[in-house]
C-alpha cells in the first residue's frame, strides 16, 4: 500500500469551497454527481462521461458551455461544483521560447510550471507535485524552499490545463500537439505525494480527455525506494532517477535522501521496477557540477553502477541560481564525460539549458513568495550548530 506524506497541519485552515471536478478521477466524478443529487445512480456513469469530455477534451471552464446537457442539470452542476482555473500570478517567456507560469491555487499556495518547446515529440510540460520540497538537495534552488504541502490532483491537473489554455490546445488534438510530454520534475518529490500524482496521471492519460500516453509521462524521484514498485504498478509511467553521484558519501552530500535509502537499495529497486525493458528504459539524471562529480573516474563508476539496467543518462549542465556555491562543469569536461558513457553503450544526451534567463531551467523553480537563499540558510544553520 502506498503512503502519502500527511501535511494537513502544514497549511492553515481554509474555508470550504466547491469541489473542482477537474481533479476527480472518473469514478470519483461519477460518485460526486450522485452525492450532490445532480443525477440518479443509474444515469451517473453516462452523465459523468459527458461532463468528463467537456472538461478534459474541450477544456471548458463554464458548465453553461456543456451544450448536450439539459439546462437544469447544468444549473445543478454549477451550484455544487466549480471548474475554475487557478490564478496566474505571473507569466514569463524566455528568449528561447520556454514559458513559465507562477500559479496561485489558494492563499499562500504558489507553484511554478514550465513548458519547454522542442522536447520529447513536440514539447514537454514540467509540473510540480508539492509546494516546496523536503529533500534539501544542495545544488537545487527548489530545495531551498521549505515544504508547505502536497498538491491535490486538481492542482496538478490544473497546471496542464493552464499550459494548454496558453498554448490554445483545446479541444485535445490527435496529432500535431504542442504539448506532447509531461514530466514530474518541478517542485517537490512526487513519491511523497503518490496518491494525488497517480490520480492526476489517470486523468491526464484518459483517452477521452487530454489523452497523453503514459509512455509520454515521466515521474522523476530522488529515490524514495519503498514507493518505486507502487509507482510502476499504479501509473505505468516512465521512471527517471535524480542520481547525480556514483558513491554514497558524495550522494549523501548532494542528495541527503541517500542517507535513508543508499545506492545499493536504490539500484535494487530500480532493477525491479515494473515494466522496465529496452523499450521502457529508466532515465538517470546527472547534474554536472564543476570539480564535484564530473571526472572521468566518476563517468566510469557510473557505467559500473548501472550495468545491466536498460537506461539512458541525461547529463544536465548545472543551472546557476542566486546564492549557490556550485559551478557548472566546463563544456569539454561534459563532452568527455558523455563520451565515456557513449562508448559503454549508453545514450547520454547533454541537456541544452532552457529558460535560464527566467529561472525556469532544471533545479531553478521556486515560488516567488519564498526568497531565502540557500547559502544564507546554510550559514545560519552552521552558526546555530
Amino acid at each position: 500500500m502506498s503512503v502519502t506524506l500527511d501535511l494537513s497541519r502544514a497549511s492553515s485552515p481554509a474555508l470550504k469551497t466547491p469541489v473542482n471536478l477537474s481533479g476527480l478521477t472518473r469514478e470519483a466524478l461519477r460518485q460526486a454527481l450522485i452525492d450532490a443529487g445532480v443525477c440518479p445512480p443509474e444515469k451517473a456513469r453516462m452523465r459523468a462521461s459527458q461532463v468528463w469530455r467537456w472538461i478534459h477534451h474541450y477544456g471548458v471552464t463554464d458548465f453553461a458551455q456543456m451544450s448536450d446537457i439539459a439546462k437544469d442539470t447544468r444549473a445543478a452542476l454549477a451550484s455544487a461544483f466549480t471548474l475554475a482555473r487557478p490564478e496566474i500570478v505571473e507569466r514569463q517567456v524566455s528568449k528561447d521560447g520556454t514559458r513559465k507560469w507562477l500559479i496561485r491555487t489558494a492563499p499562500g499556495i504558489e507553484i511554478e510550471t514550465v513548458y519547454i518547446p522542442d522536447v520529447g515529440r513536440a514539447g514537454a510540460l514540467c509540473v510540480s507535485s508539492q509546494v516546496g520540497c523536503t529533500l534539501n538537495c544542495t545544488f537545487c534552488h527548489t530545495g531551498t524552499q521549505k515544504l508547505v504541502r502536497n498538491l491535490t490532483a486538481a492542482e496538478i491537473v490544473a497546471q496542464v490545463q493552464v499550459a494548454r489554455d496558453d498554448l490554445e490546445e483545446w479541444p485535445s488534438p490527435k496529432e500535431d500537439r504542442r504539448l506532447s510530454n509531461i514530466v514530474f520534475m518541478g517542485m517537490g518529490e512526487p513519491l511523497y505525494n503518490l496518491d494525488h500524482v497517480a490520480d492526476a496521471i489517470d486523468i491526464i492519460s484518459d483517452n477521452e480527455g487530454i489523452a497523453l500516453s503514459r509512455r509520454r509521462i515521466t515521474v522523476s524521484t530522488s529515490g524514495v525506494v519503498p514507493q518505486l514498485q507502487a509507482l510502476g504498478e499504479r501509473t505505468a509511467a516512465m521512471l527517471a532517477i535524480s542520481l547525480h553521484a556514483t558513491n554514497d558519501p558524495l550522494r549523501d552530500q548532494l542528495v541527503p535522501l541517500n542517507k535513508k535509502y543508499p545506492l545499493d537499495q536504490l539500484m535494487a529497486a530500480i532493477r525491479a521496477y515494473p515494466g522496465l525493458s529496452n523499450a521502457r528504459r529508466v532515465t538517470f539524471e546527472y547534474v554536472m557540477l564543476k570539480g564535484v562529480n564530473d571526472s572521468p573516474e566518476e563517468a566510469r563508476a557510473l557505467v559500473r553502477l548501472i550495468q545491466g539496467i536498460p537506461a539512458k543518462i541525461n547529463l544536465i549542465p548545472f543551472n546557476p541560481w542566486p546564492g549557490t556555491d556550485y559551478g557548472c562543469s566546463d563544456w569539454k569536461t561534459i563532452e568527455a564525460f558523455a563520451a565515456i558513457l557513449n562508448r559503454a553503450g549508453y545514450a547520454s544526451p547533454i541537456r541544452t539549458p532552457r529558460g535560464r534567463d527566467i529561472l525556469a531551467a532544471c533545479g531553478q523553480l521556486k515560488s516567488e513568495s519564498e526568497k531565502v537563499r540557500a547559502s544564507a540558510l546554510r550559514r545560519a544553520e552552521q552558526a546555530a550548530a
